[in-house]
């Protein structure tokens, strides 16, 4: 069987986590990329020595015979690069989060949506952390049906990036956008439901507060609070603090229902863990049920291979196993254009809900993603 070849659209720090665990897949390699920062360039071609490298995004696709497109650039340019994409070689896609960062982009969001001939996956890694995945699993067993789920993510700063573009929320869409979508993701996902309300509170208190960019500071929030209200009844929380990088677990997720609850414990990344501590956390899942009572903690370990791999536990290995079966048409798309839509919607309305001080309905959003089609999405935005 040929393998699959990807053409690889940015090389940053999650484009080179993408080229490891590529590496790591049978049948698949990387043929092209487009990466215009000298430096990501040159460590991209200690990834994958046998790709050529193009000088434009245009150039990029008119190498012959990839079988698919991954977009692992800033935030700000994924949209466009999606239809530059679209009107010219509209191959499967694999794009990263955040699929979009400005509110005005509903109407081109749902011609792409409409009109794309090809698939489009929508990278949303942290569903495939293995501890995660198990409780996505057993959630609505072990709870008998949801009604809170807490999800905590206590970690470092925000990393340097090549011309510190993460530093302002003209190019993130915000903390809540930028670093968050994923949590949202989660909620819709982990609840099968769609929200209908937000409420938030967030700032920047730490973080960044002594730096500066041609005399411009960064203003990109370190920490807050997201209540979130689903249409059947259920409410999520998420708590983010960006200064607590001395902390055991990274993420922390509950799932609480009448029957009992059920928790994952997960670290962060192992090349920040402290080597005089030992050996890392691993990765826990505790199931509580009511009755009898009695927390069962079972270890959920993912494969040192992976973890070398990225700093996601093992998540974008297994995330492309699942896009590349959706090329080989043995799966379907998991991480739809609708769900990465919905996901930077709550990061929107939960930035605007902690800019204002007040709750925001998602059906008066000029940018709600309207699963059903986008015809009202549309409306709404002209």
């Amino acid at each position: 069987m040929a393998p699959i070849r990807y053409g690889i659209i940015g090389c940053g720090m999650m484009g080179q986590e993408h080229l490891r665990n590529i590496a790591l897949l049978e049948g698949a390699a990387v043929a092209a990329i487009f990466e215009p920062d000298a430096p990501m360039r040159q460590a991209a071609e200690m990834l994958a020595p046998e790709a050529r490298f193009y000088e434009s995004l245009e150039a990029l696709l008119e190498h012959p015979g990839l079988n698919c497109l991954l977009i692992a650039s800033p935030n700000h340019l994924h949209l466009a690069q999606i239809e530059a994409i679209a009107a010219r070689q509209p191959l499967p896609l694999l794009v990263e989060k955040p699929l979009f960062t400005d509110p005005e982009a509903a109407p081109a969001l749902g011609r792409l949506r409409e009109g794309y001939p090809a698939p489009v996956w929508v990278a949303m890694e942290y569903r495939y952390m293995p501890p995660v995945a198990r409780l996505i699993e057993q959630a609505e067993a072990v709870t008998g049906g949801i009604r809170m789920l807490t999800i905590r993510e206590h970690r470092f700063p925000f990393l340097p990036k090549v011309g510190d573009w993460n530093r302002f929320n003209r190019n993130t869409g915000g903390t809540l956008v930028e670093k968050c979508c994923h949590f949202f993701d989660l909620m819709r996902h982990i609840l099968r439901d769609d929200p209908v309300r937000v409420m938030a509170s967030a700032g920047q208190d730490v973080n960044h507060l002594d730096e500066s960019y041609d005399g411009q500071r960064p203003d990109i929030w370190d920490n807050g609070y997201v209540i979130v209200e689903f249409a059947r009844g259920a409410r999520a929380m998420l708590e983010l603090c960006m200064f607590a990088e001395g902390t055991r677990y990274q993420e922390e997720i509950s799932a609480v229902g009448p029957k009992g609850k059920i928790e994952c414990l997960v670290p962060g990344p192992g090349r920040f863990w402290p080597a005089d501590l030992g050996p890392q956390p691993v990765p826990q899942v505790i199931v509580s049920p009511r009755l009898p009572k009695g927390p069962r903690a079972l270890e959920v370990p993912v494969d040192p291979l992976l973890l070398d791999a990225g700093d996601h536990n093992g998540s974008t290995y297994y995330q492309h196993r699942r896009f590349l079966d959706v090329l080989r048409g043995q799966g379907r798309v998991e991480v739809t254009l609708s769900d990465g839509w919905w996901a930077v919607a709550m990061g929107m309305a939960a930035q605007h809900s902690a800019r204002t001080g007040q709750a925001v309905s998602f059906a008066e959003l000029p940018y709600h993603p309207d699963v059903a089609g986008p015809t009202a999405a549309l409306a709404t935005a002209t």
